[in-house]
């Protein structure tokens, strides 16, 4: 019999259902994303998605188990940070499998679980690590039991200058692999701000000029390649700074932007130049639920499970106040 453990995700516009042997040799997403006619991600609709289609994604899952002759051991679920109302979902029908199966109950950092899932996949073994979201930025390496932040954002991530971006064109969240393809149809670029303090990075004051020009009659397609190249040249100067200072040897990139076939290129260049290798995955960058699922079989070996009534959700939780119990 394989011994199972369900993750569950629901920090912004994806619930996802993750399953997870204990050994971490099968690991299995079912997933479904909301996508607004127009606009953002509004906490609310978002919420109403997830809540429709739970059942049927948490079905999908559990028929699996009964096919892998399994037994669900334990059941985690983002924690967060994240949006309020969708958090909240996941964490409702959490609580309620926990309590109903009478199996442990774990809180997972949404943070954590993209970088982890990352390591996994790519066995990079102690990177420094660029995660890089809609709601994260930060450059991170795990340092005595806790992700410790060597830079990151001091506004915007840069998944939502991309999107903020996008959104002010006329298209729907998220957009990076939009902008991604019209980036690559332009050759030109116009200046856009640049803004480095140490290893940390500000994305807002692209997002202003770029609307500006946008409004002023700019190329859409110019706009897209030099926002790309601005920032992410902005987040691969910190990266290389924090690379120096840490004095790792592996770059492991996470997050729904690492998906970007631009910034990989960007970061592979400098790590080469450092004689450090450069890891990403080709799977499970995006919110999933897998990666929640990977980090609750991990706690169940090495954490502690939660009480089902102080089980609350943290829609500001650092990564840097999450404790770590286990190594590399």
């Amino acid at each position: 019999m394989n011994n199972f453990v369900i993750g569950i995700e629901s920090t912004a516009h994806t619930f996802g259902v993750g399953l997870c042997t204990v050994d971490g040799k099968i690991i299995e997403d079912f997933s479904s994303h909301f996508v607004p006619e127009k606009g953002g991600i509004h906490p609310r609709e978002a919420s109403e998605h997830h809540t429709k289609i739970a059942s049927n994604i948490l079905k999908k899952a559990l028929e699996m188990v009964n096919e892998l002759n399994g037994k669900i051991i334990g059941i985690g679920f983002s924690q967060g940070p994240g949006l309020g109302p969708c958090l909240r979902v996941g964490a409702t029908i959490a609580r309620a499998i926990a309590s109903y199966l009478n199996v442990p109950l774990y809180g997972v950092h949404h943070g954590v679980a993209h970088i982890e899932i990352g390591k996994k996949l790519s066995n990079a073994r102690d990177p420094l690590v660029v995660l890089v979201s809609g709601g994260h930025t930060v450059i991170t390496a795990l340092e005595e039991g806790r992700y410790r932040i060597f830079g990151e954002t001091l506004d915007i991530s840069l998944g939502n200058l991309i999107d903020m971006f996008m959104r002010e064109a006329g298209y729907p969240s998220p957009a990076g692999a939009l902008c991604e393809k019209l980036a690559k149809e332009s050759n030109e670029i116009t200046d856009l701000p640049y803004i480095v303090k140490g290893t940390d990075l500000s994305f807002s004051g692209i997002l202003t000029a770029a609307v500006r020009k946008l409004r002023n009659g700019t190329s859409i397609k110019v706009l897209c390649r030099s926002i790309q190249e601005v920032s992410f040249s902005m987040l691969t100067e910190v990266t290389e700074r924090a690379l120096v200072h840490t004095g790792k040897n592996e770059i492991l990139l996470v997050g729904g932007v690492a998906a970007n076939k631009r910034l990989k290129e960007m970061l592979r260049i400098m790590a080469q130049d450092h004689n450090a290798s450069f890891h990403t995955i080709d799977k499970w960058n995006g919110d999933n639920g897998a990666m929640i699922a990977w980090v609750t079989a991990l706690l169940l070996q090495f954490g502690s499970p939660l009480d089902v009534n102080k089980s609350f959700v943290k829609p500001l939780w650092r990564l840097d106040e999450v404790d770590i119990p286990w190594k590399g």
